[in-house]
């Protein structure tokens, strides 16, 4: 029981990525290579959607999560996201839920507030709430965190969550470029670093054929682990995310339904 805890826990750090293409493929841009440099915004506009994935992990189903994007009042937005366990899952209780609100400055994201809550019947339940104050340029997480993890963070233009940077990730990705965004959450401050590739690759997720890209994350050179998602440029939310350990694949987020411009 405790691995399956361990199991959902380390689904909610991956922060599942934003919306995608489901009944319907998206052409692709004609060039195959790009500058290779950290860009900005590439003037994908954002828009509401839900979307649904699947959980795997060795073949095995281990639930859906639900993530769900959208405004709330002028240059207000907000992602939800929820997930539920199936089998061994649903009878520890799994349950995540997560909501950011951001702002849109321009064409990028601008965290303000950001709420997780993890619940397991057989365990109890977790919540930690951040608040990034851009007038003080500071943020800074209570409840369930570390002491070490409660202290003010000072902030830099650009700053994003792990939510946010699965969002922007999609909407940066240029064939051949590689990507940089400095991740603040829950009181832990990194440099994520990706790579999309230069040539394209057909991929086939739940019966459905996609034309993407691999983004694989370049930073985490110091450790076993390995993220790699399949997106489409000019999507919102990668087809597929992979996240690898010692060489071998652990989690697999599959992308079940999306649908634009759905709002609560």
């Amino acid at each position: 029981m405790r691995n399956t805890l361990r199991i959902a826990l380390s689904l909610a750090v991956l922060a599942l990525p934003a919306a995608a293409i489901a009944q319907s493929q998206v052409a692709l841009p004609t060039q195959t290579t790009a500058d290779v440099s950290a860009v900005a915004p590439q003037g994908h506009a954002l828009t509401p959607f839900v979307a649904q994935y699947k959980v795997v992990r060795g073949g095995v189903s281990l639930g859906q999560a639900t993530l769900q994007v959208h405004p709330t009042q002028g240059n207000r937005w907000q992602a939800d996201l929820r997930m539920r366990g199936t089998g061994v899952m649903s009878l520890v209780g799994i349950h995540i839920d997560s909501s950011s609100v951001f702002d849109l400055v321009g064409e990028r994201f601008r965290p303000i507030s950001q709420a997780t809550t993890r619940r397991a019947s057989l365990f109890g339940s977790k919540q930690a709430v951040g608040i990034y104050d851009w007038t003080a340029r500071t943020a800074k997480w209570s409840g369930d965190v570390k002491e070490a993890r409660r202290r003010p963070v000072a902030l830099q233009d650009g700053d994003l969550n792990g939510l946010l940077i699965n969002l922007a990730v999609v909407r940066d990705a240029r064939p051949g470029a590689a990507l940089s965004y400095r991740f603040v959450d829950e009181g832990r401050v990194r440099n994520h670093r990706y790579r999309v590739a230069s040539a394209p690759e057909v991929i086939t997720v739940n019966g459905l054929e996609y034309q993407t890209y691999r983004v694989t994350r370049t930073d985490a050179g110091h450790t076993s682990d390995e993220t790699v998602l399949w997106v489409v440029p000019g999507g919102d939310t990668p087809i597929r995310m992979l996240q690898r350990e010692d060489g071998k694949d652990m989690y697999d987020l599959q992308l079940l339904e999306y649908q634009k411009g759905a709002t609560p």
